[in-house]
């Protein structure tokens, strides 16, 4: 288990170095501060998920006929999840998990009706799906997680 820990941690390590390369090489070309955070938090929430043994299949996937997109889509074991993930600098008074609104959860669930579009008809009912939100906290001391599965409905 430790090695597939190991192979993990240096794929994240890389990933960083790459992106650290390309914000001092690529003057002009980067995204709006807020944007990045969240990118690296999406990122940081990709391995630490992987770590926990999801396999994830999707990053950012959209939908050509909808709005918006599902930050990650990926298996815990025979659960099919979708994953928001929600990122912050700071601790502060509230949680990031509470940007997760009613109308956030529409649009999730939305797509997650037209990505299991894609799976034939008698295969989509006997699919177990879970929503799911992860809370990153980009700390000075670290990255901070919390799993929250399940964390709302279909309905």
């Amino acid at each position: 288990m430790r090695l597939g820990s190991s192979w993990i941690d240096v794929q994240e390590w890389c990933l960083g170095w790459v992106d650290w390369v390309a914000a001092r090489t690529l003057r002009g070309a980067g995204v709006a501060p807020h944007l990045a955070t969240g990118l690296r938090g999406e990122r940081s929430a990709l391995f630490h998920l992987r770590r926990l043994g999801y396999t994830v299949v999707a990053q950012r996937w959209t939908s050509a006929k909808m709005r918006g997109d599902v930050d990650l889509i990926g298996w815990d074991g025979e659960w099919l999840c979708f994953v928001e993930v929600k990122t912050r600098t700071a601790r502060d008074m509230s949680p990031a998990e509470s940007a997760v609104d009613g109308d956030k959860q529409r649009m999730v669930r939305g797509l997650a009706r037209a990505y299991l579009r894609a799976f034939p008809e008698e295969n989509r009912r006997r699919i177990p799906v879970r929503f799911d939100v992860v809370s990153v906290y980009l700390l000075e001391s670290g990255a901070e997680f919390e799993v929250f599965r399940g964390a709302f409905q279909w309905q």
